[in-house]
């Protein structure tokens, strides 16, 4: 019962976690945030983590472990919950727009009104240019931004599932026997690695439902999923995550502190001295655990400082450290650069991450561990396997490089108006002759597509003086910017341009499925050879160690500046109802795909780079322990070999002494 519990455990906190990952742009679009502070938002849950992990692993063996474990799913739920909770405050979701829907309307207002443009300069909200001041309906708005509230809520999380892996693992190890206890941990890890597949289906279904769905009348939204503006429910996915977790928690409410240990029914007080719970010479066991805490308090600065001495650990831990800030920074936005670069919609980009890529990584993981297993590797070819699956899953990976898409065609943005091939990133460049007489602002995005496939930044800026029909169907005429010989009109939504694109996501998706393949072949070697390179005393310390470096110096920043790299990269920035820079509305394809490729390759070169001295290191620990241990053979052959001959000297000396007691007696015999 405590397995199926922690299994259902493991599965929703992976679901959450995977869930979170899954809805980067969402949270992107409805905050008006940068993918930086997404950064911040995603290794929020990591800080939560490290706040508690100590006390929780120390004090949580000692107390109701299966009912701390209740605490942290209950904690985790809250913390989902919170994280959904800006949706019901900040009310509905308004995005930049020049259509109007009136039903049964025959009345449609110009979008160029007459005038002079607006100084692109200037940060303009909906409201228009020239407002001055706060623009309207924002004047009772709350300084406080609505995604600290996912902050908090994410952190909150992180603190919650901190106690489900080490007290549950350790509740396993001690009360399953010898036997089991190894398979229990194994249907353990299986279930995490279902959970991420249904988070990422989660969130592939709810990016398609509108954010406010229940709520508006859906005729009335002009925006598909494909557009920059879209934003899912992304809220509902953390209500069903957060009810998920909840359930998780009910089981170990009623589940005992300790269970009856395999074995006879009386056990021995040095068995029973091992559990905690039992009832046997509980005195001594606290005394003497008392008195093993002081001792290792006392120990534990000399054991870190020979722990970070051993070469081969301090090498190993800078190359993990180094791949694990590829590997998260990559995962976290894989999704948004599948959206951005092959310009698919964020429901289809988590689908394809949920049912392709999570599978393919777990059954790597896998699979390496039956092969280290069938090829009986050692600790120098548990290190070359991982170092060579690596090495191959790096060179494929650099034919990512060649799957590239051509940026958007968007006049004023990547192309100027007067059709000359180049790209521009002078946001100036968005006024021009053609729409010199309407009043236009600079900083909205409501992007039109005309025939000839090229993308205007709004209609107003595109010269448009009429507009027939409403919603999604609302067609623009008379626009003066539109280079057409026969037809001056324009459609609302950005050119799907997707000739070239749609031919080379195919092979995208094929070798990010190998790749992945390939590389988690060498996870689980590359964790054995953590284990075996340290001696058994310091094992213990030293995965405590790892996970705590790992987590601090890979899983907090990786996610912050691969976002900050990402923005970098942004050549149009929406605008926030109430002024401000919102979220990008569109990236500079090429350097996108060079900075977060460029990024995720070059951290694992370094990491190939620090694996050379390790080799040889380690090349250089194992010829040691091999001398050390021939020298052993050879002391221990010669005691044996002294002990034998002492023995032979003994048996001889009886020998020589039962000859002469019995020559006299036969001579007393003779007589």
């Amino acid at each position: 019962m405590f397995l199926v519990a922690l299994s259902f455990a493991y599965f929703s906190k992976a679901l959450s976690g995977s869930y979170m990952k899954s809805t980067i742009t969402q949270l992107e679009r409805r905050f008006d945030i940068p993918s930086y502070l997404i950064g911040v938002i995603d290794g929020s849950f990591e800080i939560g983590n490290l706040l508690v992990i100590a006390f929780v692993s120390y004090f949580g063996a000692k107390l109701h472990r299966p009912k701390i474990i209740a605490v942290g799913c209950v904690l985790m739920s809250i913390g989902t919950f919170i994280i959904a909770l800006p949706h019901f405050i900040i009310g509905r979701y308004e995005y930049e727009t020049s259509v109007r829907w009136v039903a049964n309307s025959t009345f449609h207002a110009s979008p160029c009104l007459l005038g002079p443009p607006a100084d692109p300069v200037q940060e303009d909200g909906p409201s228009g240019p020239g407002t001055g001041g706060v623009p309207a309906g924002c004047e009772g708005e709350s300084n406080l931004s609505m995604w600290i509230y996912v902050l908090l809520g994410n952190v909150l999380r992180g603190i919650g599932e901190t106690p489900v892996q080490p007290l549950g693992i350790s509740y396993i190890d001690d009360f399953a026997s010898e036997e089991n206890a190894a398979l229990y941990v194994g249907c353990v890890q299986t279930i995490s690695v279902i959970g991420p597949v249904f988070g990422y289906l989660l969130g592939s279904l709810c990016a398609k439902i509108y954010v406010d769905i229940g709520f508006v009348n859906l005729d009335s939204i002009t925006i598909t999923p494909a557009d920059a503006r879209w934003v899912g429910a992304w809220w509902l996915g953390y209500l069903i995550a957060g009810v998920i977790t909840l359930l998780s928690a009910i089981p170990f409410w009623f589940l005992p502190r300790s269970l009856p240990v395999c074995g006879p029914a009386q056990s021995d007080p040095e068995q029973s001295g091992f559990i905690k719970g039992s009832p046997l010479l509980k005195h001594e066991y606290e005394e003497e655990e008392q008195t093993s805490f002081i001792q290792m308090a006392k120990d534990f600065i000399p054991t870190l400082r020979t722990l970070l001495g051993h070469p081969v650990y301090l090498i190993y831990l800078c190359v993990t450290i180094i791949q694990l800030n590829s590997l998260i920074g990559m995962v976290t936005y894989k999704p948004k650069y599948i959206e951005q670069h092959f310009r698919q919609s964020a429901s289809k980009a988590n689908f394809l991450m949920g049912m392709i890529n999570i599978p393919a990584v777990a059954l790597g993981m896998f699979s390496g561990g039956l092969l280290m297993k069938r090829l009986k590797l050692n600790i120098m070819g548990a290190a070359r396997f991982a170092f060579g699956t690596s090495l191959i899953g790096y060179i494929l990976s650099l034919f990512f490089f060649a799957m590239s898409c051509e940026n958007a065609k968007v006049a004023g943005v990547t192309l100027p108006y007067d059709w000359v091939d180049g790209i521009s990133y002078d946001s100036h460049s968005v006024f021009s002759a053609c729409n010199s007489h309407c009043a236009c602002s600079g900083s909205d995005w409501d992007p039109v597509c005309s025939q000839s496939g090229i993308t205007y930044v709004s209609p107003c800026l595109a010269g448009c003086t009429g507009s027939a029909g409403s919603g999604k169907n609302t067609v623009f005429s008379n626009c003066s910017c539109v280079s057409e010989a026969v037809n001056f009109t324009v459609s609302t939504g950005q050119c799907p341009q997707r000739d070239e694109c749609d031919r080379m996501f195919p092979y995208f998706l094929a070798l990010s499925v190998i790749t992945s393949f390939i590389i988690s072949l060498g996870g689980t070697p590359g964790y054995m050879l953590l284990i075996r390179c340290i001696k058994p005393q310091l094992k213990s310390l030293a995965l405590g160690f790892h996970a705590l470096a790992t987590r601090t110096l890979a899983g907090i920043p990786a996610p912050i500046y691969f976002g900050a790299v990402i923005d970098s990269t942004c050549l149009k920035w929406g605008q926030k109802r109430c002024g401000g820079v919102g979220a990008c509305r569109i990236y500079n394809t090429t350097a996108y795909r060079i900075a977060y490729l460029g990024l995720t390759l070059g951290l694992r070169t370094v990491s190939f780079l620090l694996c050379i001295p390790g080799f040889i290191l380690l090349g250089r620990q194992l010829r040691e322990e091999e001398r050390h241990a021939a020298h052993r053979a050879l002391a221990n052959g010669g005691a044996e070999l002294e002990a034998l001959r002492k023995e032979d000297y003994v048996i001889s000396n009886a020998n020589q002494s039962q000859r002469t007691s019995d020559k006299s007696v036969e001579g007393e015999t003779r007589l």
